[in-house]
This record gives structure tokens, C-alpha cells and sequence, in this order.
């Protein structure tokens, strides 16, 4: 153990910064599938968001937290609250909960492992890394898993330095050798940053220790792949996934249709859309939105028209069609075409939609006072007063254009409705 001892003393300073790494995939699908605080949880958080720093642990010990190990999730949620509030006191009830599981003797792998992925999470390495050395020494033997753990949370700190070193004693190890787990926390470490070489070089790796190919290691490839613009390179291995059965998820969709838009290859997007309509998938917000932006950019309000007929034949979600709508409405704005856009308009509201961001409706303002046609303005607002809260930038806007044309007037009655909604 002197060598691990030795590793885990390296100082986090000397690893590359890898900026808001997100967390070892295999340790997150394993103790964060439940996303939603319990009840328990809660009133925990407002309890020790009233206490000093000085009074955590003891607060922790007046309370109850059998309840939460009912709840595998509940530590997470329970840290992650209190983190952007406090993030002092997310240390120390990280640090509570290690003492309690050593002075109950503890002696659950999974529990060392989930202490040292939450250590991740806080941006916290030698509470990790004591959690890993206070495990061995009340005699507990690590696994893969734990070092797996151990180096999600060097990943997430940007410690490749020590990350690398955990590695190659696991390599040298006889009980905890690398598995999949392992190799994936690199691939998707790199993917993350975009260092396709790197990523390719850890994805060579696990195929030469034997290991296959799964679901996960073809999102994080395709996402990085992507990420540094080798779009050939994420569509030959999204072939190959393909040829060897494995089923595509949302995230690849997603990063394979924001391959196509980059290129602005229009052709190939609407048939990549129809693959996915015609398998029963729903479209994400991310694809929507890069759909929309695509066709506003290089498509005709046609194309945009077509594609709204396509995802409600499809039976999309309403958040779907309304960026949509919203697409053509802007275009219809963009090119003045007033009459269209009023159209769009009303089309949009009677099927109890709404708009998605101030941007759409303020071009749609734009449009109005572009023709002086401020009376079908006065109508516009009114019909989306009920689906739609003005903004302090949309406001701004009104009183902008009414000041210009010498509307005093209807300038005045903006600045009362800024004052009542408490935007002045």
C-alpha cells in the first residue's frame, strides 16, 4: 500500500485543468438514477442552511439520517443543495458522514465508493483521497470499483497526473485491475474536452485489453469526435455502431444531428430526421433548437413549414412544435412579411402554444414598427398577454420604438405596465 499511499499524496496543482468535468459515468448511473430531493432530504438541507459551520456535525448527530440510506440518491441530493449555498458545508457533512461510517464499521465497498464519487462532486480530492486511505486502514481491500471512484473524482478536478498513476497501479495490481469502467472514465474525460487524440488513444486501450465496445463508450466517442469537428470520424463509428446492432440514444442523436447542422448539410439533416421520426424517437429540446436554427439559417419558410406538418404528424411535444412555430414566425418577421406572421401568430396561440423566448417576440415587434403599423401592434400584445409575461428587454424595446415615432401615448402606457409588473 506505500506505493497508492505515495500516489495519493501527489499534489492536485500538478494534473491538467479540466474545466466542470462531469462525473464518472459508471459511479453516476450506479447512485444517480433518482434525480428529486425526498422529503427528508429537504428538511435536512433547511436545518443546516440556519446552523454555523461550527454546529454541522453536531446538528447531523441530533438528526435522524437512518432514512437516508433508504435513499441512495439522498446524499447527493442532500450535498449538491447545500454546495450552492454553502459550499463549507457540503465539506463537512462529507466529512460527518466518513467519520459515522468508520465508527460503525462499515464495510460496504459501495458506500466508500459513493463517499468518494460525492468528494468529486464538491471539487474535494484529499477528502477523497482520505476516504480511500481511512477504508484501507480499518482493513477493507479496494476493488476496481473504488478505484474507479477514486479516479472519477482526480478526473473531476483535472488531476491527470494522479488519475494516470491510480491506473497503473491497477494495471500492476492482481485484485483490482482495470475494467470497462475504467477506461470509459478516460474516454469520456477527453470527450468532454474535445481531445479526439487523446480519447482515441484510451478507446485503442480498452479494445486492446479485450474489452467491448457498449452503449456509453459510443456516445462519449461520437460526442468527442464532434466536439473537435471530426465529423467524418463520428459518422464512420456511428455506421459501425449501427452494422453491430447497438441501437442509438437521445445524447448520440443528438450529437450526430449537431454534425450535420455544423456542416450545414440540409439533405442529409431532413433524412437523419426521418430516421429518427420513422424509429419512434422524440426529439430532444437541443435538436429542435439546432433543427430551427438550422433552417432558419439555410432553409425557406417552406422548408420551416414542412417540418412543422412533419413533427405534428409525429405527435411531438408541444415544447417541440412551439420552437417551431416560433421559427417561422421569425422568419415571417425577418422579411416583413406582416400578414404571414400574424397568421403564424394566431396559429400558434390556438393551439395553446405559447413563445419560447423574448427574442421571437421582440423581432415580431420589430416587424411592426418596421411598417409603422402600430395599431396591429396594440392587437398583437394583446392576444399574447395571456400566454406570454413581457420582459424588461421587450419593454425597453416598446418604449424605444413609441419614443421614436412620437407615440407619447402608447409610450405612457408602457411605462405604467413596467411600473405595475415591477420591471421600472
Amino acid at each position: 500500500m506505500a506505493t497508492i499511499l505515495r500516489v495519493l499524496s501527489i499534489s492536485s496543482q500538478r494534473g491538467l485543468t479540466l474545466t466542470s468535468m462531469p462525473q464518472f459515468l459508471a459511479i453516476q448511473r450506479l447512485f444517480c438514477n433518482n434525480k428529486l430531493l425526498n422529503p427528508i432530504s429537504n428538511t435536512l438541507v433547511a436545518k443546516l442552511l440556519q446552523v454555523p459551520n461550527s454546529r454541522i456535525k453536531s446538528a447531523l448527530d441530533s438528526e435522524d439520517t437512518s432514512a437516508l440510506k433508504s435513499f441512495r440518491d439522498s446524499w447527493e441530493s442532500l450535498v449538491i443543495s447545500l454546495i450552492s449555498s454553502s459550499p463549507q458545508k457540503a465539506h463537512l457533512v462529507l466529512e460527518w458522514r466518513l467519520e459515522k461510517m468508520l465508527e460503525e464499521n462499515v464495510r460496504d465497498h459501495d458506500s466508500f465508493s459513493e463517499l468518494m464519487y460525492l468528494c468529486g462532486k464538491v471539487q474535494n480530492l484529499p477528502l477523497a483521497m482520505r476516504v480511500f486511505t481511512s477504508m484501507e486502514a480499518h482493513g477493507i481491500k479496494p476493488t476496481s470499483s473504488v478505484f474507479n471512484s477514486l479516479i472519477s473524482a482526480c478526473l473531476s478536478l483535472g488531476n491527470l497526473v494522479t488519475a494516470r498513476s491510480l491506473f497503473e497501479i491497477m494495471e500492476s495490481s492482481e485484485g483490482y485491475k482495470p475494467n470497462s469502467d475504467t477506461y470509459d472514465a478516460f474516454i469520456y474525460a477527453f470527450s468532454s474536452l474535445g481531445n479526439a487524440d487523446a480519447m482515441q488513444a484510451w478507446y485503442s486501450a480498452k479494445m486492446a485489453a479485450g474489452f467491448s465496445v457498449d452503449l456509453q463508450t459510443y456516445e462519449s466517442l461520437i460526442s468527442g469526435f464532434v466536439k473537435a469537428r471530426k465529423y467524418d470520424s463520428a459518422d464512420k463509428l456511428y455506421e459501425e455502431m449501427m452494422a453491430s446492432g447497438v441501437m442509438p440514444n437521445i445524447p448520440i442523436l443528438e450529437n450526430m444531428l449537431e454534425g450535420l447542422c455544423k456542416r450545414k448539410s440540409f439533405d442529409q439533416v431532413k433524412e437523419f430526421l426521418k430516421f429518427v421520426l420513422d424509429g419512434g424517437w422524440e426529439i430532444s429540446s437541443r435538436m429542435a433548437e439546432r433543427l430551427v436554427r438550422l433552417y432558419v439559417e439555410v432553409g425557406t419558410v417552406e422548408d420551416m413549414e414542412e417540418l412543422l406538418v412533419t413533427v405534428m404528424n409525429a405527435n411531438q411535444a408541444s415544447e417541440i412544435l412551439s420552437r417551431v412555430h416560433c421559427g417561422i414566425i421569425r422568419m415571417y418577421a425577418s422579411s416583413d412579411r406582416l400578414d404571414d406572421v400574424e397568421y403564424s401568430v394566431g396559429r400558434l396561440l390556438k393551439q395553446g402554444l405559447s413563445f419560447n423566448c423574448p427574442d421571437d417576440v421582440e423581432k415580431v415587434i420589430c416587424c411592426y414598427f418596421r411598417r409603422a403599423a402600430y395599431d396591429r401592434l396594440d392587437l398583437f400584445l394583446e392576444h399574447i398577454m395571456g400566454y406570454y409575461v413581457l420582459t424588461r428587454s421587450t419593454c425597453d424595446l416598446l418604449i424605444a420604438g413609441y419614443r421614436e415615432a412620437g407615440l407619447s401615448e402608447k409610450l405612457d402606457t408602457v411605462m405604467k405596465h413596467m411600473l405595475s409588473a415591477g420591471l421600472s
